[in-house]
């Protein structure tokens, strides 16, 4: 499977031109040959932009993607402001290239005052579901630096972790060092696809990667706007989950012991 990530600035603020960006990106991913293409944390609309939020939400985020998808032949993890009738999520859907629904998520650790103001938080972790010849889920941002929750999904068989995010300054560490530390502890695929620019007084600091179970980093970005291209090996999770066993060697007899969840 041949995956793609959109490390983008978009426009904050403004619907049309973010979708008319991602239809351009998702057109030159197929041209690639990519099988799906993963956008930025709340790339719809952009993240920090203030109280428009509240009524960009309301647009019909996920038909509009659905129709890119469809129109281009590529799936397409998008992340946008999923508005309920009890409030805002923010959330992401993995939509195939026929439009149907693969993944749904919805970020379960909310990241700082901002986030808190404008969202409820997720209350059910990602699932782990087929696509393209390997399994697949779901995080957002804040929510790959739980290691709890990453080696959750890696229990219930992920291959390859789809993570919109949004960091910013001052946490170019987590971009670098933790997300690839992520992918070795749990001998997984890792794509970590983020903003670059500024929106307000928020200064993304890029570096989006795709990352091997080995945490070879396959292709990466600086602050530069990029399309990001990888292939994922179907098994070679199987295979990396042998020869490195940390999921086999685990000790949960004595985890329990100590209180601690497994």
């Amino acid at each position: 499977m041949r995956v793609a990530g959109l490390q983008t600035a978009g426009t904050p603020g403004d619907i049309d031109a973010n979708l008319r960006e991602l239809d351009a990106a998702v057109a030159r991913a197929a041209g690639q040959g990519v099988d799906l293409l993963v956008t930025p944390e709340l790339f719809v609309t952009g993240y920090d932009i203030g109280d428009s939020l509240h009524d960009l939400a309301r647009f019909d985020a996920v038909g509009a993607v659905r129709n890119i998808a469809v129109a281009r032949g590529v799936a397409v993890m998008v992340g946008y402001a999923e508005h309920t009738p009890d409030g805002l999520y923010n959330s992401a859907m993995l939509l195939d290239r026929n439009g149907a629904q693969v993944l749904h998520v919805r970020k379960l650790h909310l990241f700082g005052d901002m986030e808190r103001a404008f969202f409820l938080p997720g209350t059910q972790p990602s699932p782990v579901v087929p696509f393209g010849g390997v399994r697949v889920a779901g995080m957002i941002c804040y929510d790959v630096e739980f290691p709890e929750y990453v080696r959750h999904v890696a229990q219930a068989g992920c291959e390859a972790l789809l993570v919109p995010t949004a960091l910013m300054e001052p946490y170019l560490f987590s971009a670098r060092e933790l997300v690839r530390t992520r992918a070795w502890e749990n001998q997984i695929y890792l794509a970590y696809i983020n903003h670059t620019g500024r929106e307000r007084d928020t200064v993304y600091v890029g570096n989006s990667r795709i990352i091997a179970p080995d945490a070879t980093v396959l292709a990466q970005a600086g602050l530069e706007e990029a399309l990001l291209v990888a292939d994922i090996e179907p098994g070679l999770v199987a295979r990396a989950q042998r020869e490195n066993p940390f999921l086999a060697d685990r000790r949960l007899d004595l985890y329990r012991g100590m209180g601690l969840t497994a």
